[in-house]
């Protein structure tokens, strides 16, 4: 898929990658293929220092917070959670091994709020899914236009290992072909630590708007983003989203 802005590409090292899954357990993927180039990696990269809002201002750190949703995903044979955010009163995002092969999906809001969850939908093509409420949720963000550039700053706002809300901040690296979904493109690598439970969470530039959502992590502490542009897509076409089959089906 094309994207909105043009980072120079960069590819990481050799290492394994996984997807940021619950706090049941992170799948490991082989390595990618092929010589993996170096070069076009700073083998360090200037970290933001996190603070108590990450880099959000503190109206800005208050409207993430709000759309903020952790999941719980009660499976037939497994227990897991993840993260979520709003993108408008009764819809969420998240990513589709968030919600994969559940029986039921409990969600909950920053103040402790449990939502109901009417329906989850999946995307075939890259790790995102849909998941409708019954009661509206506090607050949705806005999605950025474009995608981030290399070096631009970002802040992460979800709920690692399923326990409180969580900020971290960090600066894109570059992009790269998606490891997990080869169709899919090209999608960010950034420095901003994510844990597991940290799958779904929204990443947002200094004025809060979603850029990304989280995916997968690395050995090597790098956070694997799809950017707000194939997000954008995708939301665009009635077809890339269907039913999530459950365990009980």
């Amino acid at each position: 898929m094309s994207r909105t802005s043009g980072p120079r590409r960069a590819r990481t090292a050799a290492v394994v990658l996984t997807a940021v899954l619950g706090v049941s357990g992170c799948g490991a993927l082989p390595e990618l293929p092929g010589p993996a180039p170096t070069d076009l990696v700073p083998s360090e990269v200037p970290r933001a220092v996190p603070t108590a809002t990450g880099n959000l201002s503190p109206d800005g750190f208050d409207a993430a917070q709000r759309m903020a949703v952790r999941i719980r995903n009660v499976g037939c044979r497994s227990l897991s959670t993840g993260s979520g955010f709003a993108i408008d009163a009764t819809t969420l995002i998240t990513n589709r091994h968030v919600v994969a092969d559940s029986a039921d999906l409990q969600l909950s809001t920053y103040d402790g709020r449990d939502i109901g969850a009417t329906a989850a939908s999946t995307a075939a093509l890259a790790d995102l899914a849909i998941v409708r409420t019954v009661d509206e949720l506090p607050a949705f963000p806005e999605l950025a236009e474009a995608d981030p550039a290399s070096g631009d700053t970002v802040t992460i706002v979800g709920y690692p290992l399923g326990g409180r809300l969580t900020v971290t901040s960090g600066r894109v690296m570059g992009v790269t072909t998606d490891p997990l979904n080869e169709n899919l493109g090209e999608v960010l690598v950034t420095d901003a630590p994510v844990e597991p439970g940290s799958s779904g969470s929204a990443v947002l530039d200094a004025d809060g708007r979603v850029i990304g959502v989280v995916y997968a992590k690395n050995a090597a502490g790098m956070s694997f983003i799809v950017p707000v542009s194939t997000l954008r897509q995708m939301l665009a076409d009635e077809g890339a989203f269907v039913p999530s089959p459950t365990c009980t089906d």
